[in-house]
């Protein structure tokens, strides 16, 4: 029987970490067990936190005793944990927000619950962050069931930094917009391979935004407004990781980081509402302040 799980208390968590994982979940317990043992099995980045909150229709799933089971083993190897549900749902970006709020480290970690990372991949970010100083790096996440399935076409849109990223105002139908196309499918992989990288070494490349896996620094994504614009969009939305990564770019800039560690799960997504792109409410309130 699997006991009792301490779910920890959030006035303990949000302490100043150097770093902490935040992740949403709703009804995907096989998944999020993954995601969280991809997390456990992290190192070169001593003592980050972890928070999973839940907006699952039943039993929440880190209950599950394959979840629980990594959740123990992330506090085991001194990983501080807390585990929280956010009901009623109110959409994906007020869920982001929520999970802001629970930290108080310098970076965080937007992990979805469909995402295992490869050891070592959580130090490689880390450290391209302290060395860029910019507003967020990330991994795209490869879909290993497209290996063989190569798409050159979009490889052109690979375009590394040659420097720091500088902040970037990037809209759709601009060629800064199509930069997003080498990330679908296993087209990243592709493109690393290509790079014939040595060992440890790492690349800062032109992004228009990232899903998945990226790593904030927190004082820059709050000074872009957080995701604090679910206020303004309806619930039934998707989007709004591009929506808050478009306006850190225009602050502080940012970049993808290849290799990616990131393997995405493939699962059937549980967002099936998807009525608006949060993105594109955010944008249209923003330009309409633009003097004409």
């Amino acid at each position: 029987m699997n006991r009792p799980l301490d779910l920890g208390a959030p006035d303990q968590f949000r302490a100043e970490r150097h770093l902490d994982v935040l992740i949403p979940t709703r009804n995907r317990p096989a998944e999020l067990a993954v995601t969280l043992s991809g997390l456990a099995a992290q190192e070169g980045v001593p003592g980050f936190g972890v928070v999973v909150s839940d907006q699952s229709d039943g039993e929440p799933a880190y209950a599950h005793p394959a979840a629980a089971t990594m959740v123990r083993a992330l506090r085991h190897r001194g990983h501080p944990v807390l585990l929280t549900r956010r009901l009623p749902r109110r959409g994906l970006a007020e869920h982001r927000a929520s999970l802001l709020a629970a930290s108080a480290a310098r970076y965080v970690l937007c992990l979805d619950d469909d995402v295992w990372l490869e050891p070592g991949t959580l130090r490689r970010l880390v450290t391209a962050m302290e060395e860029l100083r910019c507003g967020f790096v990330g991994n795209a996440v490869h879909g290993l069931s497209y290996v063989d399935d190569v798409r050159p076409e979009t490889h052109r849109h690979y375009e590394e930094w040659d420097g720091p990223p500088v902040p970037e105002r990037i809209r759709p139908g601009t060629p800064e917009w199509h930069r997003a196309s080498i990330h679908p499918a296993a087209n990243l992989l592709h493109v690393t391979e290509k790079q014939n990288l040595p060992p440890g070494a790492w690349r800062a490349y032109k992004v228009s935004w990232i899903g998945g896996c990226v790593l904030y620094d927190r004082a820059k994504l709050l000074d872009a407004g957080g995701f604090d614009f679910w206020r303004r969009v309806q619930e039934k939305h998707q989007g709004e990781d591009v929506a808050a990564q478009l306006a850190v770019l225009a602050r502080h800039g940012g970049a993808g980081i290849l290799p990616s560690g990131a393997y995405h799960l493939e699962s059937p997504t549980t967002v099936t509402e998807r009525e608006v792109e949060a993105w594109e409410v955010v944008l249209a309130e923003e330009d309409a302040r633009q003097p004409a």
